[in-house]
């Protein structure tokens, strides 16, 4: 079964380069193989976004398990806030 391939042109820093190269060389393996390796790896582990949102449901399910009360700790660093403004002098108009 045939492949298709196109051929696109991208320009690259210098050590895009030089890392893109080594890794052909340690691969053993094509530029344009190593480009397609990545592009799979990224696409499949993070994808645009997945990574922040799932490090946000990571650190929620920490909180969870460790029984941390988000409701008591925004209320107490509100109340460090508007001790510290209070202490701050605010300039003159």
């Amino acid at each position: 079964m045939a492949v298709t391939t196109i051929k696109s042109t991208y320009s690259l820093d210098v050590e895009s380069v030089r890392t893109l190269e080594a890794l052909a060389r340690h691969w053993k393996v094509s530029k344009s193989e190593v480009l397609r390796r990545a592009l799979r790896i990224a696409a499949s582990e993070e994808g645009p976004g997945k990574s922040a949102t799932r490090s946000l449901d990571q650190l929620q399910a920490s909180l969870r398990e460790r029984n941390f009360n988000l409701t008591r700790w925004a209320r107490d660093v509100d109340h460090e806030r508007d001790a510290a403004a209070r202490r701050l002098p605010f300039p003159s108009p």
